[in-house]
């Protein structure tokens, strides 16, 4: 299987195989979670009842058949020297960077149907950046998952968590630290003495 390299600087997007995937969730989610209370509810109401559950669910998925093209195209992706940007959404837009100082890990998951359309999400975490506990960001679509893993963690590695940008000389020495404790036991001490 052949891979589009991913560059530096430039925009790449989610694998083709990404939007049959979106129709192929859809249909499991109709059979498994719209089906099985519609068909009873058309089989035994009266003909307004069914009609009333029936038309709002046939829009719902017709609606979402039009919109899946739509926010496919809408996901952009980029790497950059100091940073990972996307953008998405097709009504809603959504935009983010996580700059790469901050990510501590990047993880690749992929479901059975991910591996039947043969594509992973890159899920990219950071400390302190959000006061998230998910993922800052999930690169969908991603066909060569370990490569575009490896290419983040190559610019971790170079660029340092951003606690350290300071260097040694900003953390303040151990008997410094000790001391302030000292004194701030007396303070406590001579407040319990009166």
């Amino acid at each position: 299987m052949s891979f589009t390299p991913i560059r530096i600087g430039e925009v790449f997007r989610p694998t083709p195989a990404f939007r049959p995937y979106l129709y192929a969730s859809l249909v499991l989610a109709v059979v498994f979670l719209v089906l099985p209370w519609l068909v009873p509810i058309i089989l035994l109401a009266w003909g307004i009842v069914a009609f009333a559950f029936a038309l709002p669910t046939l829009a719902a998925i017709v609606f979402v058949i039009y919109w899946i093209p739509r926010y496919c195209e809408s996901i952009v992706y980029r790497l950059t020297v100091t940073e990972i940007t996307w953008q998405r959404g097709v009504w809603f837009q959504q935009t983010g960077i996580v700059p790469y100082n901050r990510i501590t890990n990047v993880d690749i998951a992929q479901g059975p149907l991910m591996r039947l359309f043969a594509f992973s999400a890159v899920r990219v975490q950071t400390a302190g950046y959000s006061a998230q506990a998910q993922a800052e960001i999930v690169l969908n679509g991603i066909a060569d998952p370990k490569d575009l893993q490896e290419k983040i963690m190559d610019f971790v590695r170079r660029t340092g968590p951003v606690a350290v940008e300071g260097g040694p000389e900003e953390v303040p020495a151990a008997g410094a630290i000790v001391e302030e404790l000292r004194a701030i036991r007396r303070l406590l001490e001579s407040r319990e003495g009166r």
